[in-house]
C-alpha cells in the first residue's frame, strides 16, 4: 500500500523530528534512568534485596515482550494513533510510579512504562521512515534517532544520578509526565496519520510471541541471579522456546501474519538484527557493571557517576550526527558497520583491564571507544532496518531492530551477570577473611567484572563477523511511491 507524502510534516520538520525523537529518548532513558537511584529507592520503599532487581526487569520484561506487537498495532491501526497511546501509557505511568510508596506499586507501575514504551518506540521509528522520503532529511532525522537511541541509556544515567543526589529518584519518574504531555500535544500537530493496512491482528501469534518474549527475558533475568542450572531458569526458557516455537508455526499457516517472514529475506536486514542484538550485549553490560565500578571500588556520589559517563553519549552525537551522517552519502554504510564493531572490540579489551587502581582516564578511553563503535553503528543500523520495507511493514521492521536491542541486552546481562557472580564468588573464597574489608571487597568485585568484560569481547566479534558476512548494502535509499506497490508485493 503507498502512502501519499505528508506535506504537514514537512512544513514542520525540526518540530516533527523533536516529537518523535523526544518520545524515543524518554524510553531508552528509563531503561537506565533508576539505576543509580537503586540504594536510595531500597531504604525509601523498604525493597527487599531480591525484589529491588524488579525495579529494572519489570520495565525490560513488558518493554521486550510488547515490542513486534506494539509495531505491529502501528501498522494496523495507524501509526500517530499507536504512538499516541503508548507516550500517553509511558507518561501516565511514570507518574503514578513517582507517587509509589511500596513495592508493588512502583514495579507495576515500572511494567506499565515498559508497555508503553513497546508500543512508542517501534512506531517513532516508523512515523519517521514515512515522514522524511527526501534523501538529506531523511539522512539528518534517521541521525537525530539513532544518537538519541544510542545515547539515550548513558544520559539516563546522568539525569538519575542529578534527579537523585539533589532532588529524589521520584523525580526521575516524575519528570517523564510534562514531557509526555507536550509530546502529546505537538504530535497532532506536526504529524499526519498513517493509513492503516486493513488486515486483522494475528491474535493468536500475538499472544504466543508477546508470551514467548516475556518469558524469555524472564528466563534471562532468573539466569543472572539464580544461575543457568537453576530449575526456575530451566523451566522458563523451555517454556519461552515452546511458545515461539508455536509463534513460528502460527505464523506459517496464518494468512494476516504479525510477523512475514519475508522480512528476513533481506541478508542486510537480518545482518542489522544480528549487529544489534550483539552490540546492545555489549552496551547494557557496559551501563550495568561500570556504574557500580565507580559507586563501589571509587566511591563516587550518583551524580559523579552519571557526570563521569557523558564524554559517551556526546562522542555518540558527534559520531551519529557530525561525522557519520555526512560521510554515508560519500563512501556509504558498509565501511560503519565494519568500524563501529570493531572499535567496540578494542573497547571490550580496554574494559577487561580496569582495576583498583585504574584512573578516571584510563576509564575515560575505554568509554570514548565504545562511544565511537556505536556512533559508527546506530544511524546506519537504524537505515538499513527499514531500507526497502514496504510503507505498510515499517513499524515490523523497526519492532525487530527494538527487540535485537532489548534481548540482546537481556542476554549480555544474563550470561555477562553469571560471568561475574562465578568469577567474584572464586576471588572471594580465595580471600577468605578478607574479602569483608573495603580492599576485600573491591577487589572482588573488580575480578568479576574483568571476567565479564573479557567475555563480552565474544559478542563484540560476532557482531564485527555478522557485517563481515551478511552485509552488503552501501547505500540506502527510501522507495519511490512507483516501487511502493512491487515492494509490497
Amino acid at each position: 500500500m503507498t502512502e501519499a507524502p505528508h506535506p504537514q510534516a514537512s512544513r514542520n520538520g525540526a518540530v516533527a523530528l523533536a516529537v518523535i525523537c523526544v518520545a524515543q529518548l524518554m524510553v531508552i532513558l528509563d531503561a537506565t534512568v533508576v539505576n543509580v537511584a537503586l540504594p536510595r529507592i531500597r531504604h525509601d520503599l523498604d525493597f527487599s534485596l531480591d525484589n529491588l532487581t524488579w525495579v529494572i526487569t519489570a520495565y525490560s520484561l513488558t518493554f521486550g515482550g510488547l515490542l513486534l506487537f506494539g509495531g505491529r498495532t502501528g501498522d494496523l491501526f495507524g501509526r500517530r494513533r499507536m504512538f499516541m497511546i503508548g507516550v500517553g501509557l509511558f507518561a501516565g505511568a511514570s507518574l503514578v510510579g513517582g507517587f509509589a510508596n511500596s513495592e508493588a506499586m512502583l514495579i507495576i507501575a515500572r511494567a506499565f512504562q515498559g508497555a508503553g514504551g513497546a508500543i512508542a518506540a517501534p512506531t517513532a521509528l516508523a512515523l519517521l521512515a514515512t515522514t522524511f522520503t527526501e534523501p538529506a532529511a531523511r539522512s539528518r532525522a534517521f541521525g537525530v534517532f539513532a544518537a538519541m537511541g544510542a545515547s539515550g541509556g548513558a544520559l539516563g544515567l546522568l539525569l538519575g544520578g542529578v534527579l537523585t543526589d539533589y532532588a529524589s529518584w521520584r523525580w526521575a519518574l516524575f519528570i517523564n509526565a510534562p514531557i509526555g504531555a507536550i509530546v502529546l500535544l505537538l504530535t497532532p500537530r506536526v504529524l499526519d496519520e498513517s493509513q492503516g493496512s486493513g488486515k486483522k491482528l494475528d491474535l493468536p501469534g500475538a499472544l504466543t510471541v508477546t508470551a514467548g518474549m516475556s518469558t524469555l527475558v524472564y528466563g534471562l533475568t532468573k539466569a543472572a541471579t539464580d544461575g543457568w542450572g537453576s530449575t526456575t531458569t530451566i523451566v522458563t526458557l523451555v517454556i519461552a522456546a515452546a511458545l515461539l516455537v508455536a509463534f513460528v508455526i502460527i505464523e506459517l499457516g496464518s494468512t494476516h501474519a504479525l510477523m512475514p517472514f519475508r522480512i528476513f529475506a533481506d541478508r542486510n536486514r537480518t545482518g542489522t538484527y544480528l549487529i544489534m542484538l550483539f552490540l546492545a550485549a555489549a552496551l547494557f553490560t557496559t551501563f550495568y557493571f561500570l556504574a557500580q565500578y565507580q559507586q563501589n571500588v571509587h566511591g563516587w556520589s550518583p551524580f559523579r557517576t552519571g557526570l563521569g559517563f557523558l564524554p559517551m553519549p556526546a562522542t555518540i552525537m558527534v559520531m551519529s550526527l557530525v561525522v557519520v551522517r555526512r560521510l554515508i552519502p560519500k563512501i556509504g554504510i558498509r565501511p560503519f558497520l565494519i568500524a563501529g564493531p570493531a572499535f567496540a572490540i578494542v573497547a571490550m579489551i580496554a574494559m577487561s583491564r580496569l582495576d583498583a587502581s585504574s584512573s578516571y582516564w584510563t576509564f575515560l578511553g575505554s568509554l570514548l571507544l565504545l562511544g565511537l563503535g556505536m556512533g559508527c553503528s546506530f544511524v546506519p543500523l537504524t537505515m538499513t532496518a527499514v531500507n526497502g520495507v514496504a510503507p505498510h511493514e515499517t513499524g515490523l521492521a523497526s519492532a525487530l531492530l527494538n527487540t535485537g536491542q532489548q534481548i540482546g541486552g537481556a542476554i549480555g546481562l544474563a550470561a555477562f551477570g553469571t560471568v561475574f557472580a562465578h568469577a567474584a564468588a572464586d576471588r572471594a573464597a580465595e580471600l577468605g577473611a578478607r574479602a569483608g574489608s573495603s580492599a576485600g571487597r573491591a577487589d572482588v568485585f573488580v575480578t568479576g567484572q574483568q571476567h565479564a568484560f573479557q567475555a563480552a569481547i565474544v559478542v563484540t566479534v560476532l557482531a564485527l563477523i555478522s557485517s563481515l558476512a551478511l552485509v552488503r548494502v552501501n547505500k540506502v535509499a527510501p522507495p519511490t511511491p512507483a516501487a511502493a506497490p512491487a515492494m509490497a508485493e
